[in-house]
This record gives C-alpha cells, sequence and structure tokens, in this order.
C-alpha cells in the first residue's frame, strides 16, 4: 500500500486537533453488481443496510439473469466506514441499483470525492447507464471488475473498448467479498481523486435512462 504521506494533500485545511478528514466516497453500479457485499467488506463498524427481500412483485422489472440466487435488494442506500491511516476516514454510500430508486442518486453522492463503479463482465449493459451518469459529474470515479470466485476472463483493454471508456480511466480487478481488495479499490479512488482536486460539486445528470 502507499505511505501515510501520499494521502496528505485530502487533509484541506489542518485540524488542530488532530481528527482525520473525513470524506465521502460512492460505491455504485448496476442491480446485483455486489455494492452491499463491497461496502460491507470494506467498512470497518458494522454497516448500515436498506435491503427488502425480493418478491414476485420484481417480476419483469428487475432483471436476475446472471443474479438467480440474490433474494433481497437495497431500496435506498448502504453505509459503511474505513479509516485509512490516521489522516483520513472514508465515509462509503452504496447506492441501490434499480433505475426506479435512481431518484435518489443526485442526493447521495452530492459531496463525494470520488466513486467506485462495480462492472459485472456478465451484464456488462448495465453499466453503461450507471457509466454515463458518472461521466455527466464532476466527480472522479474508477471502474472496479469484480471478479466472481476469482474469475477475471477478460483483459482491461477489451473491457474499456466495450464499455467505450477512455484509456485514462483507471481500472482496477475487485472481490467485493474480500476487504483486501476492497480497501484496495478504495485507495486507487483516493489516488484518481488527489489527481484531480480541481473536482466541483456533482451537477444532476439527465438522460439517466439511456
Amino acid at each position: 500500500m502507499n505511505s501515510a504521506s501520499e494521502f496528505e494533500p485530502m487533509r484541506g485545511r489542518p485540524h488542530d486537533d488532530g481528527e482525520p478528514t473525513p470524506v465521502k466516497i460512492v460505491v455504485s453500479g448496476g442491480f446485483g453488481v455486489g455494492k452491499t457485499t463491497f461496502v460491507g467488506a470494506a467498512s470497518e463498524i458494522a454497516p448500515v443496510r436498506t435491503e427488502e427481500v425480493l418478491t414476485d412483485r420484481s417480476v419483469g422489472v428487475d432483471d436476475l439473469s446472471g443474479t438467480v440466487d440474490k433474494a433481497t435488494t437495497t431500496v435506498a442506500m448502504d453505509f459503511g466506514r474505513i479509516s485509512l491511516r490516521e489522516q483520513l476516514v472514508l465515509y462509503l454510500f452504496g447506492t441501490p441499483g434499480q433505475q426506479r430508486f435512481w431518484f435518489m442518486w443526485d442526493d447521495l453522492v452530492r459531496g463525494a470525492i470520488g466513486a467506485v463503479i462495480l462492472v459485472d463482465t456478465r451484464r456488462l449493459i448495465d453499466s453503461f447507464p450507471v457509466i454515463d451518469y458518472f461521466e455527466r459529474t464532476n466527480i472522479p470515479f474508477v471502474i472496479a471488475v469484480n471478479g466472481f470466485d476469482g474469475d477475471f476472463p477478460y483483459a482491461h483493454e477489451h473491457l474499456r473498448e466495450a464499455l467505450a471508456l477512455d484509456a485514462r480511466r483507471p481500472m482496477v480487478d475487485c472481490d467485493a467479498r474480500d476487504t483486501t481488495s476492497a480497501t484496495r479499490t478504495l485507495i486507487a479512488v483516493v489516488e484518481h481523486a488527489l489527481a484531480n482536486r480541481h473536482t466541483a460539486a456533482p451537477v444532476p445528470a439527465p438522460g439517466r435512462n439511456g
């Protein structure tokens, strides 16, 4: 991992009382991609979850292909916290995946310094509207390819082409179930945010259903 000095620019104005700097990170992605699992794996506290059991009312509304074992879904947000060194505390906000809950996204991302977009290579099409949303904001984001059972069948250059991503967009392999892997992904987000410190407040994104 990186030395603590590499996170120094994130501190902003000094804290005379020695308190760490709190920053907000958003964890996003399509339905069933592993956002709740990621927040739970990374969080040093018991995560706050707003999950409800999937019922037959979701039939024809939520696409469960590739997630046949999924029994619950996030209807508001997930929340967790992780400390990076002594100077920085990340507050994690996981977004709901279904588009009918996306009206909450503008509020959830407000004030975030960066975002993780989890991608499931079995359902790449679900990533397009999420990436479109964050590209229309000024929030730096990192693509995290969630490898299920350690399976990463596609090279990053092929995924970039499939997702129409700029070569400069950070992309990492990630196991959303693993604390170390999730933490490394969050460090990548912090580094990317440090490199884009001119970032302004997020702007609501039109056309998110695209």
